[in-house]
């Protein structure tokens, strides 16, 4: 949804995706930056700032577009991990499906937003496979290198002790373009393709600087 401020005497709003699940307090989950229209304002706020937060939702990054599925797999990097928080909590990832992975690609464990609540998911949940993959400041016995990396060598599937394919899988790929569109590549050579309303396929994205 749309935050807002108003900077210098000009009204400025730019859309975040929510890592809160409906009805809990609203939580975004952004990374401090030295550029940006809005981000760097929002790390300025203190407590009983005011900002303006539209009240309805928008977007198609949902599971209302999301076709069946037995393993459901959430590859993410940086803050495009934030929605896939609010799937999680709602709880509505795991009434989908028998098995969940969630991938998060970071430069290093300190940006492993949210590491312990999901190191803890994935130790209550049977069915919940949490798997961090570290590309510059390595730590055991993490995965090491970029996420496509760890998808094109077959570590990913290792890591997760599950098979990536069509038949059964679909992926949602949150975070940096450039990901995205290695990864939609990396699949297309197994047979994965971009899921939309008139093409049912296995792949549901969302570029998330």
């Amino acid at each position: 949804m749309n935050l807002g401020l108003y900077l210098a005497g000009e009204f400025v709003s730019r859309s975040y995706s929510l890592a809160s699940a409906p009805g809990e307090e609203l939580e975004v989950l952004l990374a401090r930056v030295g550029e940006g229209a809005l981000t760097p304002a929002l790390f300025d706020l203190r407590k009983g700032s005011k900002l303006s937060v539209d009240t309805k939702a928008q977007g198609f990054f949902t599971f209302d577009y999301v076709p069946a599925h037995r393993e459901l797999w959430l590859l993410a990097t940086g803050t495009g991990l934030g929605p896939f928080l609010s799937m999680l909590r709602s709880g509505e990832a795991f009434s989908r499906a028998e098995r969940v992975i969630l991938v998060h690609g970071a430069r290093g464990p300190s940006e492993l937003a949210h590491r312990q609540e999901l190191e803890t998911l994935a130790a209550e949940r049977g069915g919940f496979r949490y798997v961090p993959v570290l590309s510059r400041q390595f730590e055991e016995p993490k995965l090491h290198g970029r996420l496509t990396q760890a998808l094109a060598s077959g570590q990913l599937e290792a890591a997760a002790n599950t098979p990536l394919v069509a038949e059964t899988a679909h992926v949602m790929l949150c975070g940096n373009p450039a990901m995205i569109d290695e990864v939609i590549a990396l699949l297309g050579e197994r047979g994965l393709r971009r899921h939309r309303q008139r093409t049912p396929g296995h792949i549901t994205t969302e570029k998330y600087w």
